[in-house]
């Protein structure tokens, strides 16, 4: 329904060919993904933003935000949906003041889209491709 209203773009998470080694290369691309992202956005700079004075609301503002814009790629619907998780991510980082759970769980996000859609794309009609 998003992509049909124009909200969202199709995004092929994978064009590598069907090979042996394409399913333990998405999921180590979504780990990387997701190591990269949270300790960068969640990790460092909501610390170097708290340490340069700015509030904790708009460091988690600041944050999400700069998540949803490099996803942009994605259309409309994934700069909002990245904006929620990001902004879920850093109330999340302020309890437990880890990256490794968020990590985690990005991982495995990622890796279920990457792979899901390997498996399923021209399987289902739901599925653009």
């Amino acid at each position: 329904m998003a992509q049909a209203s124009g909200a969202n773009l199709t995004v092929v998470p994978s064009s590598l060919p069907d090979v042996w080694w394409r399913i333990p290369v998405l999921i180590l691309s979504a780990a990387q993904n997701a190591v990269v992202e949270e300790v960068i956005v969640v990790g460092y700079l909501t610390r170097r933003l708290q340490q340069l004075g700015w509030s904790w609301r708009a460091t988690v503002v600041a944050s999400a935000l700069l998540r949803g814009s490099y996803h942009l790629y994605q259309g409309v619907g994934g700069f909002f949906g990245n904006v929620v998780m990001g902004l879920i991510f850093c109330f999340l980082y302020r309890r437990w003041r880890r990256v490794t759970p968020l990590a985690t769980a990005h991982a495995l996000i990622d890796s279920v889209a990457f792979v899901g859609y390997v498996l399923l794309a021209g399987h289902v009609s739901w599925l653009p491709t």
